[in-house]
C-alpha cells in the first residue's frame, strides 16, 4: 500500500486553501512522532528528559487534532467539513478525561518527567495502584485517535469518507500512517505511565533488554486496542459524547480525588500503599455500579410509563366506538 501511494499523483481539487491543505497531513504525522521524544526507551536512552514530559505529550498530541480540523476546513468539501466538526466534538471532548487521569501517575511519582515516572515504578507498577486510571486513559486515547468504535470522523455511510475525502496519494497515506503509528504510540504511553516502561529483570545492566521490555508491553496494549477495534460496532455521535461527559469525565474526577486522598493517607499513616489504593478503586467501582443501576431503573420506569401511555388509548378506543 505504501509503495502504491508513493507512486500516485497528489491531486489537489479546485477551491482548496492550498497552504493549509498541504500542511495538515504533515502536521498530523509530526504530532505523533513528536511524542516519542520524551518516551524513555531504556535506561539513559531518551530523546529529551524534560521535567514537564506529561504536559509535552498532551500539548503535542493536540496538534494532531488541529491538523484534522485544518484538513476538513481547507478541503472545500461539505463532507470533509462535517468530518472536521465531528473531530472538534469528539477529540477535544475526550481530551478532558485523558488529561485528568494523567494527573494520577504524576501524583504517584511526584514528577511530570517521563523518566521520573518510570523510575518511580521500580518497585510497583502504577497499574496496581490506579487500574481505573489506566483503563480510562486507554479508552480516551483510542477516542482521541479516532479508532473504532470511536471512528465517527470517518463515516463512509453518511459523510462519504470524512475529513480526508479530498486527499489522495501520499497525502492520503500520511493520515493512515498517523492512524497506525498513533495506536502504537498509545501502547508506548500506557506502558510508560502505568506498566513500568522499560523496567524489567536485567534492564539496568543491559539497556537493550529495556527496549525489548518496552516493546513487549507496548505490543500487548496495541493488541488490546486492535481487539477492541474488531469487537465493537461504531457508536452514534450522541452516544459517544454522552459516554464521555456523563460517564468517563465524572469517574476521572473521582479517580483523581480518591487517588490524592488515598496516597496521602498511606504516606501519613504508614499503611500499605497498594491496599489503600485498591480500596479507593473498589469504592469508585461500587459507586459507579450503584449509579448505573439507579439510572437503569429510572430509564426502565420511564419506558414502562411511555408504553402504558401508548397502550391506554388503544385499549379504550373499541369500547368507546361500540357505544
Amino acid at each position: 500500500d505504501f509503495i502504491k501511494l508513493v507512486t500516485k499523483e497528489i491531486i489537489i481539487p479546485n477551491g482548496v486553501d492550498r497552504p493549509v491543505y498541504l500542511l495538515a497531513p504533515v502536521l498530523v504525522v509530526m504530532a505523533v512522532v513528536g511524542m516519542w521524544a520524551v518516551i524513555p526507551l531504556a535506561p539513559r536512552l531518551i530523546g529529551t528528559d524534560i521535567n514537564v514530559g506529561v504536559l509535552y505529550v498532551v500539548s503535542v498530541g493536540s496538534i494532531g487534532t488541529l491538523s484534522i480540523i485544518m484538513a476538513g476546513w481547507s478541503s472545500n468539501n461539505k463532507f470533509a467539513l462535517l468530518g472536521a466538526f465531528r473531530a472538534v466534538a469528539q477529540l477535544v471532548s475526550y481530551e478532558v478525561p485523558m488529561v485528568l487521569v494523567l494527573l494520577i501517575p504524576v501524583m504517584l511519582a511526584g514528577t511530570m518527567g517521563m523518566g521520573g515516572i518510570v523510575a518511580a515504578q521500580k518497585s510497583t507498577w502504577f497499574i496496581f495502584l490506579a487500574p481505573i486510571a489506566m483503563l480510562i486513559f486507554v479508552i480516551s486515547s483510542m477516542a482521541e485517535n479516532g479508532r473504532a468504535p470511536f471512528d465517527l470522523m470517518e463515516g463512509e455511510s453518511e459523510i462519504v469518507a470524512g475529513f480526508n475525502i479530498e486527499y489522495s496519494a501520499l497525502a492520503f497515506g500520511m493520515f493512515y500512517v498517523n492512524d497506525f503509528l498513533h495506536a502504537f504510540t498509545i501502547g508506548a504511553l500506557v506502558a510508560t505511565l502505568f506498566l513500568g516502561g522499560w523496567q524489567g529483570p536485567g534492564a539496568e545492566q543491559y539497556p537493550l533488554l529495556g527496549v525489548l521490555y518496552l516493546l513487549i508491553k507496548t505490543g500487548v496494549v496495541w493488541f488490546i486496542t486492535i481487539w477492541i477495534r474488531g469487537s465493537f460496532p461504531r457508536l452514534r455521535i450522541d452516544q459517544l459524547l454522552a459516554f464521555n461527559w456523563k460517564f468517563l469525565t465524572p469517574i476521572s474526577l473521582a479517580a483523581v480525588c480518591v487517588t490524592a486522598v488515598a496516597d496521602k493517607l498511606a504516606a501519613t499513616n504508614g499503611w500499605n500503599r497498594i491496599g489503600v489504593h485498591w480500596i479507593g478503586n473498589l469504592l469508585i467501582v461500587a459507586v459507579t455500579l450503584w449509579g448505573l443501576q439507579a439510572y437503569a431503573r429510572t430509564e426502565r420506569r420511564r419506558l414502562e410509563a411511555r408504553v402504558a401511555a401508548h397502550r391506554a388509548p388503544a385499549g379504550t378506543a373499541p369500547a368507546a366506538h361500540g357505544r
